[in-house]
């Protein structure tokens, strides 16, 4: 039988992910938000740790660990030793990742090889690195990737996931994006708004988004927008409820239509303002491809 957490063991989050995905870069956004980091630490030395801060009466309620191939040989016991504490005690995982381009050119341009690339190549390196990651990838709670996405967007994002956020035990990202811009890959649902008519259509609403007052009008009173409002809402609802009970904190409900701009952008809106009723959750609005021609 697995002794319960102690009284007053806090928050425990492992920080891994590929190398060059930003993984320094949330580290430094939880050291901004009061997290206690340490960084590059064996996986053997976790439970220790853990220890310690639990001796600390309190005092270090938010653990944040980075851990990754650094450790070499040592990282391959990460798993096992994850298991093993979540048995006992609150503990999340998010993993950084990135397209394999996306980090060829970030190891090209800092100049420095891949931990894991030894005689061949940074790509040789980095496929080597996603065969010992494929498991904890899988177990992650909160996966980011971060293809498209610049440091300060990635703090930004880091600072959204991890900060306090009061009564709230789960926070629900409502995004909209154009599927012709490409399917967002860090989201948990996806909506398809484009069976509503397309304001791009109509010369007077063309030039404006989603965000002003006569698109939404226009969006909202066509036929089936509040019929999948209502049922939609209604949907999410035992969902959230029941990540709350999983103890997953963040999730990423993707709204789409053809450029992102008009229809997802409006029903993005109305849907957060739905939602903010339920108990237990925090509600945010994010528009991927607003700002695109």
């Amino acid at each position: 039988m697995t002794d319960p957490a102690p009284r007053d063991a806090g928050e425990v989050l492992i920080v891994t992910g590929m190398s060059g995905a930003g993984r320094t870069t949330v580290a430094n956004a939880l050291e901004d938000l009061g997290w206690y980091v340490v960084d590059n630490l064996p996986p053997q030395m976790l439970r220790p740790l853990l220890e310690l801060t639990e001796l600390a009466g309190g005092a270090v309620p938010r653990v944040a660990v980075v851990v990754d191939v650094r450790g070499r040989g040592l990282f391959s016991d990460l798993p096992e030793v994850m298991r093993t504490l979540r048995a006992g005690r609150q503990v999340r995982v998010v993993f950084l990742d990135a397209a394999d381009d996306a980090l060829v050119r970030r190891f090209e341009a800092v100049r420095r090889p891949h931990p894991l690339q030894a005689d061949g190549t940074i790509l040789d390196g980095i496929r080597r690195e996603r065969e010992q990651l494929a498991e904890l990838r899988t177990a992650a709670d909160v996966l980011i990737d971060t293809t498209a996405t610049n440091i300060h967007q990635l703090t930004s994002r880091a600072v959204e996931l991890f900060s306090e956020q009061g009564a709230a035990k789960h926070t629900v990202t409502l995004m909209s994006f154009g599927f012709k811009y490409g399917l967002p890959t860090d989201v948990d649902m996806v909506a398809d708004m484009r069976f509503l008519p397309n304001p791009y259509w109509n010369d007077q609403l063309r030039a404006l988004t989603g965000e002003d007052e006569a698109v939404r009008q226009d969006v909202l009173a066509s036929p089936g927008a509040e019929e999948f409002l209502t049922a939609y809402a209604a949907a999410l609802e035992p969902v959230l409820a029941g990540y709350q009970r999983e103890n997953k904190r963040h999730s990423v409900v993707a709204i789409g239509c053809t450029g992102g701009r008009h229809r997802s952008v409006a029903m993005a809106r109305e849907l957060a303002e739905r939602l903010r009723s339920l108990p237990g959750v925090a509600v945010r609005v994010a528009h991927r491809d607003l700002g695109r021609e």
